[in-house]
């Protein structure tokens, strides 16, 4: 095992459940959606996180009609979400920047959900030295596409990254990528997500650049 890390380029960010204290919400919307339209399916509202809107309509709403009835729950929906920063999360990333270290978002979420947080974010740009959203990618996490995407924008090659996600397919993408992943337990048990990450932990807060490099030596060691 590689004893040497190289160092850290670029950090990497899902945003809804590992930024945003959003998958509560998420989960009330899809779950109201999924016993209306595909009762069929057990705890559909959490097969579908991570994965793009318009891979979930393909895949469970093929239905143009059904799909039209959708997009306007799940618009009325987000409109009236709140969008917080889970606490420590800003912090973080300043102090990520502030140390050299770029910082992404990188999230399934498409072009007219991210006007929404930025309607309700002012300035959420700026927080961020890229974006990379659902229209960007030609495959939806798990693929690691949008991972690579992203270090591959900051000529990062994947040992020079980490990843922070929450959600399954998410966790997955990173370590596909080949990318440290650290796995946010905030709408799954650290128990659920433990196999999935190179790294757990309870929640974002308490993170800066000298403990993620910590964790990072103390993992390779």
């Amino acid at each position: 095992m590689n004893t040497n890390p190289k160092p850290l380029k670029a950090v990497l960010f899902d945003l809804d459940g590992t930024l945003l204290d959003t998958e509560g919400q998420y989960t009330e919307i899809w779950g109201r959606i999924a016993r209306k339209f595909r009762p069929d399916v057990p705890r559909l509202e959490y097969i579908i996180k991570g994965r793009t809107l318009k891979q979930i309509l393909e895949q469970y709403f093929p239905d143009p009609r059904v799909q039209a009835a959708i997009l306007e729950d799940l618009n009325d929906g987000e409109a009236g979400m709140s969008y917080n920063f889970f606490p420590g999360a800003l912090e973080f990333i300043e102090d990520l920047r502030a140390n050299g270290v770029k910082c992404a978002l990188v999230t399934s979420s498409n072009n007219q959900k991210m006007s929404i947080v930025r309607a309700k974010i002012p300035g959420f740009d700026k927080i961020f030295d890229a974006l990379f959203t659902a229209e960007m990618f030609k495959a939806s996490k798990p693929d690691p596409y949008c991972y690579l995407l992203a270090a591959k924008h900051f000529n990062a090659e994947p040992e020079e990254c980490v990843v922070f996600e929450d959600a399954p397919n998410g966790l997955k993408a990173g370590m596909a990528a080949g990318i440290f992943t650290v796995g946010i337990a905030s709408g799954h048990t650290p128990e659920e997500i433990r196999e999935l990450c190179n790294w757990v932990s309870a929640s974002i807060n308490g993170f800066s650049y000298a403990k993620l490099r910590e964790i990072i030596l103390q993992f390779y060691h």
